[in-house]
């Protein structure tokens, strides 16, 4: 985009990123759906309602939950009294970690250990046995995951967790959805059944509408750039742009995913 440059900050997440977004240390941030829904709707990491908007609609984020084998863990419920990373603080992965051992009847700050790990710091201490678990919310494949399969085989299996799909959509609505983390993506015996969350691109409402139309389009006409990058870019669509319900969409991506159609 002629007149512009970007560049990247490293960033905690999701909740990190939208509250860096409002105070106007960013321009553009990525966060997952429920964090973003949250901020819209002035609830749980936020205490009132912040002034964003979309872009677009990215991927999904699959939640990814490792196990060692020998921990004796089969479910959510069982992770009860285990050294369990739950992810960097303020991190959208947290906060469906936090949700999901809630959805499970147990108490993220008493039933266990947590460790406020990030990927690569959680992969090396499951690969070193001082965590039991992990939580991730990622796009397929994480690399990060893969080499935790790779490394340990055997020793670790990813859960399947949609049977507590039904608390989290009635407490926090059909941000979350299922899907199955298909086999061949991390050589696993079978799909896992798991809770995904839609990735949403976010700016202030400020932003003037030319600017987000061009950002937008931008983002569609290199896709093919991003899915060289990384293969999770599939899951971006054009079909899908517009549905970032409650995050209203920035009436200059709506043109321009109107037009892209």
């Amino acid at each position: 985009m002629s007149g512009y440059r970007a560049t990247a900050s490293e960033t905690g997440a999701s909740v990190q990123n939208i509250q860096g977004l409002v105070s106007g240390n960013y321009d553009v941030a990525f966060s997952l759906g429920d964090s973003a829904a949250d901020a819209v709707n002035g609830v749980n990491s936020f205490k009132s309602k912040q002034d964003v908007v979309a872009l677009t609609r990215l991927y999904n984020n699959y939640t990814q939950v490792a196990v060692r084998t020998s921990a004796g863990i089969n479910s959510i419920a069982d992770l009860k009294g285990k050294r369990v990373s739950t992810g960097s603080p303020n991190s959208g992965t947290e906060v469906i970690a936090h949700r999901l051992l809630e959805a499970a009847g147990l108490n993220p700050a008493k039933d266990v250990t947590a460790q406020r790990l990030g990927l690569p710091e959680s992969v090396d201490a499951m690969k070193s046995g001082s965590i039991d678990a992990l939580v991730w919310s990622g796009g397929l494949p994480t690399g990060g995951i893969t080499d935790l399969v790779t490394s340990m085989g055997k020793g670790v299996k990813l859960l399947p967790i949609t049977d507590l799909l039904p608390k989290m959509q009635e407490k926090y609505g059909e941000v979350y959805s299922a899907a199955p983390i298909p086999a061949a993506t991390y050589k696993q015996p079978a799909d896992v059944a798991t809770i995904v969350v839609p990735n949403v691109l976010l700016v202030r409402k400020d932003m003037k509408d030319d600017l987000a139309e061009q950002l937008t389009k931008t983002l569609y006409d290199n896709l093919d750039a991003l899915v060289a990058v990384n293969a999770a870019a599939k899951g971006i669509t054009l079909d899908n742009a517009d549905k970032t319900d409650p995050v209203p969409l920035h009436p200059g991506a709506k043109k321009a995913i109107d037009g892209l159609r």
